[in-house]
């Protein structure tokens, strides 16, 4: 089990749980406490658990609602963006997207806007490209299959993301904070995310205001790493100033 894996098991047992211990811990992952203890403080720095004497306990964090669900939640502001981010892109380009409601959206928009190269992790990323009327050539991943999601995730996954160079990355995210960055709410998904902003010389994020200050449990990325955020509305003022001092564009769509 790699760090990643660890500190994601744990924030698991402190959401069912309430409360951990170091030695529990230490003892359950054949790990020091030394290595328990670094651990925590970094699950306490990200605002994801709350260190105390001896362990740490559980913070209420954001949820994230099913995916079927969200394709119907703020809709409209997901086209506006999507239609957007798709005027910046230009034909013979290669670009990496993730899975997620917003993606999809841009998929679509993509499809009318630029003939591409997509390589995605998800199927109805691949659909929306292809049904779009697009030239563009699409490569889907493979992996382990989630059909809730339609996204494939795993080491499978992961490994054939490295196979590829690209000009861009588009991705969306569960939540973003100005001190912590960027985050989602599936430790594989953010796995995924982190292994296209490696492959891409460019990084657009895509996300609607309902994202704003939110706390997920996996980071992806801080500010800056990003080229672009691609929104409905103008962030708030911590939001706003992070984007100003990593010299971010913004793009708020109309």
């Amino acid at each position: 089990m790699d760090p990643d894996q660890r500190r994601a098991a744990m924030l698991e047992l402190a959401q069912a749980a309430g409360e951990l211990k170091v030695e529990e811990l230490a003892q359950r992952f054949e790990v020091s406490r030394e290595t328990v203890r670094r651990d925590l403080a970094q699950l306490d720095s990200q605002g994801l658990l709350r260190r105390v004497h001896g362990g740490a306990q559980k913070t209420k964090l954001s949820v994230e609602a099913p995916f079927v669900q969200r394709l119907t939640e703020n809709a409209y502001p997901k086209e506006r963006i999507a239609r957007r981010a798709a005027a910046l892109f230009e034909d013979n380009e290669t670009v990496m997207i993730d899975a997620g409601t917003t993606t999809e959206f841009f998929a679509a928009a993509l499809a009318g806007a630029a003939r591409c190269t997509v390589v995605t992790n998800s199927i109805g990323v691949a659909l929306r490209v292809q049904e779009g009327g697009s030239r563009s050539k699409v490569y889907l991943l493979g992996g382990e299959c989630h059909a809730d999601t339609k996204e494939v995730v795993g080491s499978i996954t992961l490994e054939q993301v490295t196979r590829f160079r690209a000009d861009h990355a588009v991705l969306t995210i569960g939540a973003i904070d100005s001190s912590l960055g960027l985050m989602d709410f599936d430790l594989e998904e953010a796995m995924v995310a982190r292994a296209m902003i490696a492959q891409a010389q460019k990084l657009t994020i895509l996300a609607d205001h309902s994202k704003f200050d939110r706390v997920g449990m996996a980071q992806v990325c801080h500010f800056e790493a990003i080229d672009r955020i691609v929104t409905d509305r103008i962030p708030s003022g911590s939001i706003m100033e992070a984007i100003r001092d990593h010299g971010v564009e913004l793009f708020v769509a109309e």
